[in-house]
Parts: structure tokens; sequence; C-alpha cells
């Protein structure tokens, strides 16, 4: 099983145990399926946009123009990390905007 609080913490001290799961409740299958749909490609413009109006959106109830901004901060922010775990780039868009609430 990953570890994705261990993830979370090359960001973030002392991540929320219980965010953490419950993003990786909210991803469910999507974790397991394919080792592609666990990561987040932030040079794949489609893919953004699938972050944009799928997480951002429905989770968090961000604005487009929010839900852009945050991105664009978690992606300058794990710019040096190849494979982009989902679960540690969901849990850094809700802390760059100020989300946290609606995961915890």
């Amino acid at each position: 099983m990953t570890d994705y609080a261990a993830d979370v913490a090359k960001f973030v001290d002392s991540p929320d145990q219980t965010s953490v799961d419950n993003i990786v409740k909210y991803c469910g299958i999507a974790l397991r399926s394919s080792k592609d749909a666990a990561l987040v490609s932030s040079s794949d413009k489609a893919e953004l946009n699938r972050v944009r109006d799928g997480f951002a959106k429905k989770k968090l109830e961000l604005d487009a123009d929010a839900a852009e901004a945050g991105i664009a901060k978690v992606c300058e922010q794990m710019k040096g990390v190849k494979q982009k775990s989902r679960v540690t780039f969901y849990y850094l868009l809700a802390q760059a905007t100020n989300t946290m609430d609606k995961i915890s």
C-alpha cells in the first residue's frame, strides 16, 4: 500500500492524515487502476484542465480562476518532481487555495 502521507510530508510539515485519507477516498479506484491515473502530469494542459474541472470545482468548490491560480502554484511547488502523486497534488491544491476544510 502506498504511503500517501509520507509523500505529502515532503512538502508539508505534519500533513493531516484525515485529509490525506479523504483525498484517497475521493480518488477511489483511479489510484489503483493504473500508474498514470495515480499521477498528475503538469506538462499536459488537458490533465490540468481535468484537475480544474474535477477535484478543484467539484470537491474544493473553486471557480475556474481560483483553480487555475492554485494549480499554477502547486505546479511551481512540485516543479522538481518527475512523477507527481495525485494525492499530494490535490492536498497541496487545497492548501494553496485555503480550502483544506473541504477535504478534512
